[in-house]
């Protein structure tokens, strides 16, 4: 494995200037995942909202009812079968970075509302009835007693389903997408030596991995010290 390391590396990296392809290929894998991302966390937060204030207070029943077979169907099939249908019968005549992030925004929306929605009915119940009795409308006892707990409450879990959704990109090869892997993959079928072109593609995961773990535990600190305040 180690043998000609340093010819290996140059094969995979330095000829040709391979490494070039390595980082446009970085760039449309975070392009996917910070959009995902973004996307799924308004789909997560709006449907956990329906569903809590569903719960507590009967409203938005037709919704409601929309969002549990949103959930059921997109956490009970494969994200694989997901991006699949969507490249080849939803969207088929949308650039496929587009079809990318949608594919896995919605995706990742199905667990991000879960996550919300636990956060959520972990705010005691008292807390709102005082509220309530302080004259504070429903919606400023959301904004300012529930969220705020249930945003702190739920940033461990967030941050657990945003790096499942990044590794999950890797797939994105299938539809077409030059990402990482699919670099990877090229230059593996050209020079023959697997090793180097899947460490680093690996070690590039992990380098988008930990920076966002850093910023959430920065976040979560941030939360932390100002409730404490």
């Amino acid at each position: 494995m180690f043998d000609n390391f340093g010819e290996k590396i140059y094969n995979a990296l330095i000829k040709g200037d391979r490494w070039l392809r390595f980082f446009e290929g970085f760039g449309k894998t975070l392009t996917i995942s910070l959009g995902a991302i973004l996307l799924g966390s308004i789909i997560g937060v709006i449907v956990a909202l329906i569903k809590y204030n569903n719960k507590k207070f009967g409203k938005f029943n037709i919704l409601n009812k929309i969002c549990d077979v949103y959930l059921a169907v997109f956490r009970g099939t494969p994200v694989y079968v997901q991006l699949l249908i969507m490249y080849f019968i939803v969207f088929t005549n949308t650039e496929v970075m587009w079809t990318a992030i949608i594919t896995f925004g919605i995706n990742s929306g199905a667990y991000v509302a879960e996550i919300v929605r636990a956060g959520l009915e972990s705010v005691d119940d008292g807390q709102i009835e005082a509220g309530c009795s302080l004259g504070l409308s429903k919606m400023q006892v959301m904004t300012h007693i529930v969220l705020p707990q249930a945003v702190r409450r739920a940033l461990p879990p967030l941050c657990n389903e945003f790096i499942a959704l990044i590794k999950e990109t890797a797939i994105v090869g299938t539809i077409g997408v030059v990402d990482m892997t699919k670099v990877a993959a090229q230059i593996v079928a050209r020079t023959y030596e697997p090793f180097v072109p899947y460490l680093f593609t690996a070690i590039m995961y992990l380098a988008i991995v930990l920076a966002l773990t850093y910023l959430l535990k920065l976040l979560e600190r941030r939360l932390a010290k100002s409730d404490r305040q």
